[in-house]
């Protein structure tokens, strides 16, 4: 909580200043003039708030004054009409925070200022803090045994206010019943619990808030499970010889606690008035009496925990009051007279009996004794009970069996009768020993049955017989069986993201059972539960990869024998997205590779088919060449032969140009162009054309250009291959002189072309059109 705050600067809302005579005038007087404009207040961030968040109360005051110099400001904050702060000072704000608010923090609020003998109040501004904090259980003890005391405290210390704790306990059958609203001491409350029903249950505890807009009650506080034990503290008592007894026996109590925990003690008392006190066992020894008949109470103390064990005990008198009686009534001197000494009870069971003879007369009396004849007679044995020493059986496990008779003379003899085995006997001779016998374990609670305790103090009489279903009566406690664990789902079935849930079962075992979970990879228990169901459960969220491999579960219950269960081993599968991310991936490289495959092989295709028409083009020139070049004494005979059988010069003229344009041409070509591909295609000729006349010198020209190394078409010359001729006079030309030279050239130079190759021909444009050969 702070008060004051940076002074902020009000609107100059100051009253205008009278004329100077009226401050003279004033100031004659020495008075000053005043007046509260406004005061205001404002609750920040907003009038609803959640609990926890900081609120700022700021009150501003407007004052209207003639320059009064320091004028003081007195602020009073009151919440429903009770003051929370007041501060005085020359500032005209005063700033008052809850940070941070809580709900008791709740109500209207009010500021009001005074300036000197002036105040005024602001508007009315009602602030409300939503939720409660959620209060914390704590419990000294979560297995506290049946009506032992621990401590439980139920705190908030984030709120404030007036608050009223509760505790309240659930049951197993779901009822909710309030145990406990202590006093608070703040913002927590203490107190000492007890719990008197045997099982688990939850407690928990609320709180609720006092205000004036009325009573808030908070949310539950976690529940913490409580499992209420039973203590096997009550105690055996015995009285021997018998609870039954005349007057005059000695009577012997025994009261103690079979195998009790530490600072146990036991009392006898009667009638509310302790007769022995003593740790653990006690022995009390005492002569009966006529008034000593009544209820003994043998009570064990542990703590705050009580057991008591009770036991009627009966004094029967041996004989009743005598009475005396004379006959005759009316006696005269020197009469004869009886007396009679009798009594109304006379048992005849056992004691001391003797008979006395009494004579008196007036002058003296004498009294005669018969010997004491003693007669005492024995106490048939009851019935035998059979109870578990300790009072709790663990299946499976050895135990001690005890049989006993309340009444009967000693010694009395005990035979313990089971089913296939040797019979055992236990003889008790003296006040306090007890017959106890050995078992071995057993596994199934009905074999109690099959014990048999006889009990017997006189050859004459049949003993008397106890049944093993008294034992039924007894704690028995079944030890769990091998748990087995589970997955759902199956543990072939799991993937990356899910929810797996472990499921510890077993086939049977007293209530209740523990259940702890474990998994091979990780140190220590990953969760421990204890249930009164044959299964338990633990959930793992939203699993992980590295959460694979094996798992198991141990139980447990109160016979202190765990199990565990074969190792499950679950395999966390890839999650669905990522395998379809995977599958995408691969599509992608295949369809990649694929393309890159299709690209180097087009590639390649593309380059194969260069080279070979490249092979093929130089090919084809080579051979033109090689072809072309021919001695002198061939080119003479070729100039000789008929010039219609050879048709045109193997090297073509353009149409319209001249025999030196041609060569011109060939011999210097200007720009070499992209040659063009044509197919070669035999041209006969013409017979009704007359032969062009060609002489020697110019086919020998020709040829020797070529030989010399004239630039060929395939360089890129404008040199055009022209068509072969076939010359269709073939056999005319035979005859005409030596043609079969030419023949040869020809045909060879014929065979060397290929069907397929396309030759280039240069690109002569639309002004100088494709030359064709002259027919």
């Amino acid at each position: 909580m702070t008060s004051g705050g940076r002074k902020t600067q009000v609107d100059e809302a100051i009253m205008a200043s009278p004329p100077h005579g009226s401050v003279r005038r004033q100031c004659a007087r020495g008075q000053s003039s005043y007046t509260i404009d406004t005061v205001g207040l404002t609750v920040l961030p907003s009038s609803t708030v959640q609990s926890g968040t900081p609120v700022t109360l700021r009150c501003q005051v407007r004052v209207s004054h003639d320059n009064i110099p320091h004028l003081t400001h007195t602020f009073q904050l009151s919440r429903d009409d009770i003051p929370i702060n007041s501060s005085t000072t020359t500032e005209d704000s005063l700033v008052y925070e809850l940070n941070p608010a809580r709900a008791a923090d709740s109500g209207s609020y009010e500021c009001r200022v005074t300036v000197k003998d002036k105040s005024r109040t602001s508007n009315s501004q009602k602030l409300d803090v939503t939720g409660l904090q959620t209060p914390i259980l704590y419990l000294n003890k979560t297995s506290p045994y049946a009506s032992e005391e621990f401590t439980a405290s139920c705190s908030a210390p984030e709120e404030k206010g007036s608050l009223l704790f509760r505790f309240f306990q659930k049951l197993r059958n779901g009822k909710i019943q309030k145990i406990k609203q202590p006093a608070p001491i703040g913002n927590s409350a203490e107190t000492t619990l007890v719990l008197r029903v045997i099982g688990d249950s939850h407690l928990y505890c609320d709180y609720e808030v006092n205000l004036v807009s009325g009573v808030r009650l908070s949310n539950s506080s976690d529940e913490i499970p409580v499992i209420v034990r039973e203590l096997y503290i009550s105690p055996i008592m015995n009285v021997l010889p018998s609870p039954e007894v005349y007057e005059g026996e000695i009577i012997e109590v025994v009261c103690k606690v079979v195998n009790p925990p530490k600072n146990v003690e036991v009392f006898l008392t009667r009638d509310r008035r302790i007769l022995k006190q003593a740790p653990v066992s006690l022995s009390h020894r005492f002569t009966a009496k006529e008034g000593d008949s009544g209820e003994l109470v043998c009570k064990a103390e542990w703590g705050n925990v009580h057991k008591e064990t009770y036991k009627t005990i009966k004094v029967k008198e041996l004989f009743s009051k005598p009475q005396l009686t004379v006959k005759p009534v009316d006696i005269f001197e020197g009469d004869r007279l009886q007396l009679t000494c009798s009594v109304s009870i006379y048992p005849s069971e056992n004691g001391n009996y003797t008979c006395k003879a009494q004579a008196a007369s007036l002058t003296h009396s004498f009294i005669k004794e018969s010997q004491t004849v003693v007669v005492k007679a024995k106490v048939p044995v009851s019935k035998p009970m059979l109870s578990v020493v300790g009072g709790t059986l663990v299946l499976g496990k050895r135990f001690q069996l005890l049989c006993h008779s309340d009444n009967g003379t000693l010694p009395i003899t005990y035979t313990l009768h089971f089913q296939g085995s040797l019979n055992t006997v236990v003889v008790v001779n003296k006040p306090g020993e007890r017959a106890i016998f050995n078992s071995s374990a057993i596994d199934k609670t009905s074999v109690l049955n099959n014990f048999l305790c006889h009990a017997k103090n006189s050859q004459k009489r049949p003993p008397e017989v106890g049944s093993g279903q008294q034992l039924l009566r007894s704690h028995i406690i079944e030890p769990v069986s091998r748990p087995v664990l589970t997955t759902l789902p199956g543990a072939g079935d799991i993937s990356e993201g899910q929810d797996v849930t472990l499921l510890c079962s077993v086939q049977r075992g007293s209530l209740p059972v523990s259940y702890t979970w474990y998994h091979n990879e990780t140190e220590g228990a990953l969760a421990s539960q204890t249930s009164n169901n044959l299964e338990g459960s633990h959930t793992i969220g939203n699993v992980r990869t590295e959460q694979r491999g094996g798992y198991y579960c141990v139980s447990s219950n109160p016979a202190k024998e765990s199990k565990q269960s074969l190792t499950v081993t679950i395999a966390v599968k890839m999650a669905g997205w990522k395998k379809g991310l995977v599958a995408v991936l691969i599509i992608c490289i295949l369809l990649i590779l694929a393309l890159i495959l299709i690209v180097v092989f087009k590639r390649r295709l593309l380059l194969f088919k260069r080279r070979r028409t490249g092979e093929l083009s130089v090919k084809s020139a080579s051979t033109k060449a090689e072809r072309l070049s021919l001695t002198q004494a061939e080119a003479n005979d070729a100039a000789n032969v008929t010039p219609g059988m050879i048709g045109k010069s193997v090297w073509s003229e353009p149409a319209s140009g001249s025999e030196s344009e041609d060569q011109s041409s060939v011999t210097a070509p200007e720009k070499p162009q992209e040659p063009r591909y044509t197919e070669v295609q035999p041209i006969h000729a013409d017979p009704n054309r007359a032969p062009v006349k060609k002489g020697t010198e110019t086919v020998y020209s020709e040829v020797r250009k070529s030989k010399q190394g004239a630039p060929e078409q395939a360089d890129g010359g404008s040199l055009e291959y022209a068509e072969l001729n076939h010359d269709t006079h073939h056999s005319h030309s035979e005859d005409q002189g030596n043609h079969g030279d030419h023949h040869t050239v020809q045909e060879d130079y014929i065979d060397e072309i290929d069907d397929n190759v396309q030759i280039p021909i240069p690109d002569h444009g639309e002004g100088n059109p494709d030359p064709t050969p002259d027919c």
